[in-house]
Parts: structure tokens; sequence; C-alpha cells
């Protein structure tokens, strides 16, 4: 696990505030980007620590298993799947889980032929772990790391102290 950073920033100098910064991991679901053949300079997540709230940010989130493979190849909803549950795991490691999720970014290789497929896969999503209300969220068509990969998201959640 890395180390956890802290910023002291003052506006005056009676007022001090630290802010701790802390790299999330989800080793279980999957791999760090310095794993990968030829490394990334990226965390998976990190927290944020402020005065009575934590922010956690999600790195772009794909269906990558634990060994930075790539998983569910041509199959869109299992890789949407699985990409759901992979930013649920580095929540978590958090102390998070999808109910602190404000804001969702949402990638889509072929926007025009997967879009409907996401939405369905999505509100399903939502749906089992009970979600509501849900994040705001935008979606746009990108070309992706890998060309195996179909969608991919970033996650931002806000953690109350």
């Amino acid at each position: 696990m890395g180390a956890v950073v802290g910023v002291s920033k003052s506006s005056s100098k009676d007022n001090l505030m630290t802010i701790q910064r802390r790299p999330l991991h989800a080793p279980t679901a999957l791999c760090e980007a310095y794993h990968y053949p030829k490394p990334a300079a990226f965390s998976r997540g990190i927290e944020v620590s402020l005065p009575g709230a934590r922010l956690v940010y999600v790195s772009g989130t794909a269906s990558v298993g634990p060994a930075g493979e790539s998983l569910c190849m041509g199959d869109f909803d299992a890789q949407a799947r699985r990409m759901f549950e992979n930013v649920r795991a580095v929540l978590r490691s958090a102390g998070a889980d999808w109910r602190d999720v404000v804001k969702v970014t949402v990638f889509l290789k072929d926007i025009a032929a997967d879009y409907e497929a996401f939405n369905r896969v999505r509100c399903a999503y939502f749906d089992e772990i009970h979600l509501s209300p849900y994040p705001a969220s935008t979606c746009v068509g990108a070309r992706l790391c890998r060309e195996e990969l179909l969608v991919e998201m970033e996650a931002t959640a806000v953690v109350e102290i």
C-alpha cells in the first residue's frame, strides 16, 4: 500500500488545514498500473481527506483482471458488468461504495453501437444494488487504451466523516 502524503494549506497563519492523500488499491480485482508490461504512472484511485469529508477518485477502470489481463473480450455486457465491479472494488478499498459516488464519466469505444447496451447494464446494476439517487453521469465516445476494451469508467465519490 502506498504512503499517505500530507499537504499543509494555509489561508492565514491562524487557519491551518491539512490535506491527506492516499493511493487506493484493489489487487484481488485488478492489478496496479506499474504491474503492466509497460508500466504506467497512475494510481487505481486516490483518497483525499478534508475536514468533514473524504473525496475518492477512481481512475479509468475497465474489464481488467488481477494480473492485468483484459477480460470478457467481445462481450460488451460482461465487460460493462466487470467494470462496475472493478470500480466498486476500488471504492471499497477507501471504505466507500456506489452510494457515495456523485459523478461518473463513461467512455465507450463505439457510442453509437453500444450506448443502449451500456444503459441497460447500468440500469440493471444500479437496480440490483438498490442505488438511489443515481450519480451524475457523462458518456462519451473514445478510443480506449487497449483495442479489445469496449467500455471504461472513472468515478468520483464523497464520503462524510
